[in-house]
Formats: structure tokens, C-alpha cells, sequence
């Protein structure tokens, strides 16, 4: 999938009319139909099979708020399989809208901005649930999962849960992160899918729980470790590929500590630096080709990197310094490149400089929980975005190894010591 992409200066592009706010639309039953026709193929190849957990306590016409977790972009097509004929909104990046506005809003979407506080969000969601009497599809997460288990979700998730007072849905999947891992450069595995829908969260429990509570109760839901399932099940990946682009999750190198210097490729992971090369098995195992497996399941490596990075952060020795290619969004017309920069993160936030000296853009370290970092970002490289409610700033990191990873970790990690500190 591509974006719709323009050149242009810097000054120009931030003096275009923004986007006009509108408001969410009821999905029209022909776009259902269509949606499900087009997206049904992907479920009938693989196999898909769904689960339905207490869904007798939601009534045919009552609205909820379903929340789904995050892995590749195959989870926007079982919603709509399972979910049909029912109407609802999605909840969908506002890059998503880009070049598209229109056919988004017309199939029930409703643009976000991830992880920046988002009170119209809000607003939209008790439009689509009060006014319109539609549903909400909601993936907390914000962003695909990494390694294969739950990423951070926002504190804000149960307050939120309050201020809407309808029953909760999880629908979790099975098998898609293993299908289509983002690291993976987006080769398609033969693996089969599956989703359990679940009724777990009624007006009445909402009412009676706390907001600390009723986020306990959701991570509980979200707990999840794909390669923990691969193995258990006996899922076998033989695809010669299946190691392309891993050194994006696993970038640091346990046996001789480098970072930014391994290498994904074919069905093994190897570190430049030290020649040390690891083989990633058909059911998901790490093996070193030779002495000491250091870690054997690709999320016990990548609990490690976030230790290490905390490790950092406590120290103060945690710096990124990167030389970066600048794109923006201020509308849903194109994606705009809009020069060359540098971007830097510490304990103090993040600043981005450049389009020569006419940007110069800071953010607080409590600003977000964590970051927008993405790999293969619409094919065109991984990313790191910072912005805020107005734009959004897209960097692409250049020349500097895998850094979009470590990014991400030491965001989530500054912000849980700074907001503990308060």
C-alpha cells in the first residue's frame, strides 16, 4: 500500500487550509456488502475461524464499543466480516484518509491522531454511539504489535470507558501477526487465522469498577505472545523469508552489545559486528548457528532492548541523534516531503530541526505515552512521527542503522519514569 505523495516547501505546505472537520457517517448497507465481499477472499485462504464468548448479554440493535488488537492490516478485514451486517465506525489514522478522504468516511471511518490526546476523538465516538446508534471499532494499541505480543495502551482507556457507558467487546486474533508480520517486509506467510469475540465489560460492571480497574481488566484482554501460540500449536512458517527484516525488532546484538548492526535476511538474523548469526526455526524459535542461544523466544530478546533502554534513561546516557527526511500531514489532499532534518530524543523530549532553519519543532517527554514508529511506513521507509492536534511530522531516519525500535521503547519508558516522578 502507498500514500499519496508530493514535493514541497516547507513554509508552503504549513499555510495550506487545514482539514475541515466533519462530522462521522452511518455506513450505508451497499458499502457493507461491498466491504465484506472484498475482504472475505483473505479469510476463505486462510482457513478463518471465529469464537463467540457471552455475545447472547449484546442486544441486536445495541450499540457497543469493540476493541480489537492490533497486528497487520488483515484485522481491518475480519471486523468487517464478523461484524457485518452490523453498522460501525472504525477509529483509523488520520494517514489512512490521506488522498482518500471521502471513500473513508463513506466506509465508517473516523480519523485519530495516535497516541496525542484527542478530546474531538471523544466527541466523534459519542456522536457515532448516541446520535448515529452505531458501534465503534476502536484498536487501542494504536500501532501493530512489534514482537508478536500487547503493546502499551493509554491510561486514559478506562475514563474513557466511563464517558461512553456501553458494553465492551474484545475481539482478539489468532494467526494474523504470524501471516504478516511488520517486520517482515510485507511477505504474506501461509498461516491460518482465527478470532475469539468476547462480551466482557456490560454498562453495569463499567459503572461499578474504577478507571485503574477497568484497565486492569482490559490488559488482562490484551495479553497476548504470537509466538508463544506458534509454538504451542504447532504452526509451522517454512517460508525462506521468514527472518527478512527482523534486525527492526531485534536490533541489538546480545552476545556483543552493538546496536544498528544486525541483519534479517533469507531465515537467519546476524550481527555484523561480531559474526555472531542466529536461525529463526519454523516454529518461531531463536537458535544460535553456533554457541550460546542467548534468548530462544524473539520477545524475551525484546524485553532485554527495553531494559537496556531504561537502563539508559536512568542513567542519562540515553541520546538519539539522527539526520532525517521530513514529510507532514496538515490535510487529507497528500502526504507532503518537505525537506531534510535532524531529530533528536532525550529525557528532555524530542526536537526536530531543519527545512533549512525554517523548522524547529519540540516536544515534551509527557506529551504522548509513546510514539507513532513504524517499519516499511507505506512502502516508502520506517518512520518515527512526533506532532501534535495541528501536524504531524513524519521522519524517516537516514543512514543510521535500526533506530525506529529503540525510539519507541525509550519513549514508553521516559514517560512511565517521568509520570511515576510526579
Amino acid at each position: 500500500m502507498k500514500i499519496k505523495t508530493k514535493v514541497m516547501d516547507y513554509e508552503k505546505v504549513i499555510s495550506l487550509p487545514k482539514e475541515k472537520k466533519h462530522r462521522p457517517l452511518k455506513t450505508m448497507m451497499f458499502f457493507r456488502i461491498l466491504l465484506v465481499i472484498l475482504c472475505f477472499f483473505d479469510l476463505v485462504i486462510t482457513k478463518f475461524k471465529i469464537r463467540k464468548v457471552n455475545m447472547e448479554k449484546l442486544g441486536k440493535k445495541e450499540p457497543c464499543l469493540y476493541l480489537m488488537n492490533h497486528s497487520a492490516f488483515m484485522d481491518m478485514k475480519i471486523a468487517y466480516c464478523v461484524l457485518f451486517p452490523k453498522a460501525f465506525n472504525i477509529i483509523a489514522s488520520v494517514d489512512a484518509f490521506v488522498g482518500k478522504s471521502l471513500l473513508m468516511r463513506l466506509i465508517g471511518c473516523v480519523p485519530a491522531r495516535k497516541f496525542i490526546a484527542d478530546t474531538q476523538l471523544v466527541r466523534d465516538m459519542v456522536y457515532c454511539l448516541k446520535n448515529l446508534k452505531t458501534s465503534v471499532l476502536m484498536f487501542p494499541e494504536a500501532g501493530y504489535s512489534f514482537d508478536g505480543t500487547s503493546t502499551t495502551l493509554p491510561d486514559s482507556l478506562g475514563k474513557c470507558l466511563k464517558l461512553l457507558k456501553v458494553p465492551v467487546v474484545m475481539i482478539k486474533t489468532q494467526g494474523v501477526f504470524l501471516r504478516d508480520p511488520l517486520y517482515n517486509r510485507l511477505q504474506i506467510r501461509r498461516v491460518k487465522t482465527s478470532a475469539t469475540m468476547e462480551y466482557i465489560l456490560s454498562p453495569e460492571d463499567i459503572d461499578r469498577y474504577s478507571v485503574d480497574e477497568l484497565n486492569d481488566i482490559i490488559s488482562k484482554h490484551f495479553h497476548f505472545d504470537n509466538f508463544r501460540y506458534q509454538q504451542k500449536n504447532n504452526v509451522v512458517i517454512n517460508e525462506p523469508f521468514r527472518a527478512d527484516g527482523l534486525n527492526r525488532v531485534l536490533y541489538k546484538c546480545p552476545h556483543c552489545l552493538s546496536e544498528g548492526e544486525m541483519t534479517g535476511e533469507g531465515t537467519t538474523l546476524k550481527c555484523q559486528a561480531c559474526g555472531k548469526e542466529y536461525e529463526l526455526t519454523e516454529l518461531g524459535f531463536i537458535k544460535a548457528i553456533s554457541g550460546e542461544t542467548e534468548f530462544s523466544h524473539i520477545p524475551d530478546w525484546y524485553r532485554w532492548e527495553r531494559e537496556c533502554v531504561k537502563k539508559e534513561v536512568l542513567d542519562g546516557t540515553y541520546n538519539l541523534d539522527i539526520d532525517v527526511n521530513i514529510g507532514v500531514i496538515v490535510n487529507a489532499k497528500c502526504f507532503y516531503m518537505v525537506g531534510e532534518g535532524r531529530l533528536t530524543h532525550s529525557i528532555d523530549g524530542f526536537r526536530l530541526t531543519g527545512c533549512n532553519g525554517k523548522l524547529d519543532y519540540f516536544q515534551k517527554p509527557l506529551a504522548a505515552y509513546s510514539i507513532n514508529s513504524d517499519f516499511f511506513w507505506y512502502e516508502i521507509n520506517d518512520v518515527i512521527t512526533v506532532g501534535n492536534s495541528k501536524i504531524f511530522y513524519f521522519c524517516f531516519p537516514k543512514n543510521c542503522g535500526d533506530v525506529v525500535t529503540k525510539a519507541r521503547l525509550a519513549q514508553e519508558e521516559i514517560y512511565k519514569l517521568l509520570k511515576s516522578d510526579r
